[in-house]
């Protein structure tokens, strides 16, 4: 809406002339007088509202912005996140400064966003565990779709199951026929109860109808040394952090949890193809703003952001670490969420977990 223009204001006017003389009284005269400076003020307000939505939308970002990531330093999300932070430094001229907030797997952090103005100057940067959590948890302070603006998936990333040189075993399948015929000897590690990992062979167990132990380290380091030691069986952990292990010959690559092979591993198969069909577990990076953004705004931010994240030198960094490049629509990433978010609800009550 635009500011009344002269001529409507004179048209106001003269309506109201001729209305004000036609009224009998001194106190009805008054009302009338009200009434049209009430209307006048009124259209020019909302100009001015409307105006100003506009221009903040249009000129984003003006001021500095933070970037929260839910964990802490040296991790996936910390990687993804000052890559992206830096990048939308340099192409906008606007300071992004990334901000660790660990704790509760992610949830500190997003009720901080969740309470942040929606204009903009608070963003987050969060990984898998934004769609476990509400499954997992029956106190979340938030809910995953109504209480955030959901502006992209930036990546995503594969899981690596490999298990002691010990072990003999080779494939997906090979595990299977084994845990089936000794139900619960088999231990797996992870880097903690609840994560990607974790999930990622609670899912193996529901879609292959066998059962394993899991043992959970508190952290991907400590899992890392638990299956090279031989502690545990087998361990799920990031595709670059176990490839390493996996090349020097300290842990035998099995299988990667995506939908097709590791680019950086072509020889080791997906689980679905040696032994485990339909099975998918890809770790994922969001990206999110707060509640109630407005339209221009996030269709603003996700344009500044795509062309920061799909810069060569970002993209090329982030694929060395293991990151496929995805950047979805803010439509597209809503409904991938939803999708993940029924996915993994099923794999935790199948396994009847639960975190208070």
């Amino acid at each position: 809406m635009s500011p009344p223009s002269v001529f409507s204001k004179r048209l106001i006017l003269k309506v109201f002339l001729k209305s004000f003389n036609r009224v009998p009284g001194v106190a009805a005269r008054c009302a009338v007088t009200a009434a049209a400076g009430a209307a006048l003020l009124m259209g020019s307000a909302l100009a001015q509202a409307q105006a100003a939505a506009a221009s903040a939308a249009q000129t984003w970002p003006t001021r500095p912005v933070r970037l929260l990531m839910p964990y802490a330093p040296g991790g996936g999300v910390d990687t993804v996140g000052r890559a992206l932070a830096q990048k939308l430094s340099e192409l906008s001229g606007v300071p992004v400064i990334p901000e660790n907030r660990p704790g509760g797997t992610g949830i500190l952090a997003s009720e901080m966003l969740m309470r942040a103005p929606p204009d903009g100057a608070t963003l987050m940067v969060s990984a898998l565990e934004f769609a476990i959590n509400p499954a997992l948890r029956s106190k979340l302070p938030y809910d995953s779709l109504k209480d955030f603006t959901h502006i992209s998936q930036l990546a995503s990333v594969q899981f690596l199951l490999v298990s002691h040189p010990s072990v003999p075993i080779k494939t997906a399948r090979q595990i299977v026929e084994l845990a089936k015929a000794q139900p619960g000897r088999l231990t797996y590690g992870s880097s903690g109860t609840g994560g990607g990992p974790h999930l990622a062979g609670e899912l193996f167990q529901l879609l292959a109808g066998i059962r394993w132990t899991h043992v959970p380290f508190k952290g991907a380091a400590p899992a890392s040394v638990a299956v090279m030691s031989g502690e545990v069986d087998f361990s799920f952990g990031s595709t670059i952090g176990l490839a390493g292990p996996a090349r020097a010959g300290k842990v035998r690559a099995i299988a990667v949890s995506g939908a097709k092979r590791f680019a950086q591993l072509p020889d080791v198969p997906t689980i679905a193809e040696s032994g485990v069909p339909g099975y998918v577990a890809d770790g994922w990076y969001g990206y999110y703003g707060p509640p109630q953004m407005a339209a221009e705004l996030v269709r603003r931010i996700h344009a500044e952001t795509a062309r920061a994240y799909g810069s060569p030198d970002v993209k090329t960094r982030l694929e060395r670490v293991g990151n496929e490049y995805v950047m979805s629509t803010p439509e597209q990433f809503l409904a991938f969420l939803r999708e993940e978010l029924a996915k993994w609800a099923r794999v935790v009550k199948a396994a009847n977990l639960k975190i208070e």
